[in-house]
């Protein structure tokens, strides 16, 4: 990737001749935008850091096709710290310097692409893009964004592999990438310990993870929100290892075909549990009993048996409890009493509402018992 600094040099000479030529002719229709006030612009809007942001902007507002709430009408000028949705800063390194520090245009519905030019706002620490029409990739030169704390391009139409260079932001804690085509691995760097995310969101892409040591348990984050995509592998016990950090996790429908391992009930700190629509099989584990601070499990819509552990109804702050669709044959009184919200339906569960046929549980309880491997797979009957 070619370093931006004789881009930035190339374009400042031309920088003024750029606003009288392409942009602010065009911008005479608007109405002028007011002189910021001392106590909100303290700082000089004339530096490098602001010429540079300007190309930028100006860049990304010839690369959008659509602006339906006009968002970007007012990015003219060379004073970006008035455009709609940015955010101006003193510079971290340098407080005597002003910086575009944040871009939030969340809900714009605003259709284009993200031109290579980006990697220009190198100041910038929130780039909130969610709910809009942005196609194509994420540019490679936001590799230049050294300060990146939180990146949400969710619900968007951006396709294409896992940006590489995302595992490279050293200080970027929350990637949301819900909701678009992404496809391809999701490298185990994103759960790695040395980029040290605090919440990843990759839902609903196309996206393939491997659950091994090596890449999921091996995270830091304290939320995980995988659903929707496919993942590789069993729930190993060496889940229990994001036992300091996980507060959330979510992997419904992600195929999983997996016993849950007892190691699960190490993680006193989740509140989330979701397992729901996958193919988990055997019991739930008594150990879940342990996770002291659960507020939601659902492990609905599985082939899980045997009978709902005591342990789990009596979880003090448990307040919805989901088991419908498995063959559990017994659920403890507590669990009527003690959890506001729960849904047992279309299970073995004797003299409760809405269950399944005593044929088809004649017929469950007649297939060979299901046995768990050391690594939390599913071990097929001889």
């Amino acid at each position: 990737m070619a370093p931006l600094s004789s881009e930035v040099q190339r374009s400042k000479r031309t920088l003024h001749l750029l606003v009288l030529l392409c942009f602010v002719v065009p911008c005479l229709t608007q109405p002028a935008a007011p002189s910021p006030a001392p106590t909100t612009l303290p700082l000089s809007p004339f530096n490098d850091r602001l010429d540079a942001a300007y190309i930028a902007l100006q860049a990304w507002k010839h690369a959008i096709t659509e602006d339906p709430k006009n968002l970007t009408a007012d990015w003219c000028g060379p004073f970006v710290c008035n455009y709609t949705g940015v955010y101006c800063a003193a510079a971290p390194d340098d407080p005597h310097v002003l910086t575009v520090a944040g871009v939030d245009l969340n809900h714009g519905r605003i259709a284009g692409e993200l031109p290579d030019h980006l990697g220009l706002l190198a100041d910038v620490a929130l780039i909130h893009l969610n709910s809009n029409r942005f196609c194509g990739t994420l540019p490679e030169s936001m590799a230049h964004m050294r300060l990146l704390f939180e990146l949400d391009v969710s619900n968007n139409l951006l396709s294409g592999a896992f940006p590489s260079f995302l595992t490279s932001l050293p200080s970027l804690k929350y990637l949301d990438l819900r909701f678009n085509a992404f496809d391809g691995e999701l490298p185990a760097a994103v759960f790695g310990r040395e980029l040290s995310l605090d919440a990843i969101f990759a839902n609903n892409n196309r996206f393939n993870v491997s659950l091994t040591t090596a890449s999921l348990t091996n995270s830091t984050a304290s939320v995980i929100v995988l659903a929707n995509t496919e993942l590789a592998g069993c729930l190993p016990p060496t889940i229990g290892d994001m036992a300091d950090t996980l507060v959330e996790l979510v992997l419904l429908n992600t195929s999983i075909s997996s016993c849950i391992p007892p190691e699960i009930g190490k993680l006193k700190k989740l509140k989330v549990l979701d397992l729901s629509r996958n193919e988990l099989a055997g019991e739930l584990p008594e150990s879940v009993g342990d996770m002291e601070s659960l507020e939601v499990l659902n492990v609905g819509h599985n082939m899980l048996s045997g009978v709902v552990p005591e342990t789990v109804c009596e979880l003090p702050r448990l307040r919805n409890l989901t088991v419908a669709d498995n063959y559990f044959c017994g659920e403890p009184v507590s669990c009527l009493h003690h959890v506001p919200l729960r849904d047992d339906r279309m299970n073995c569960i004797p003299e409760r509402p809405h269950q399944r046929s005593h044929e088809e549980c004649i017929a469950f309880e007649h297939r060979p018992p299901v046995h768990c491997a050391a690594d939390g797979c599913i071990l097929l009957p001889p």
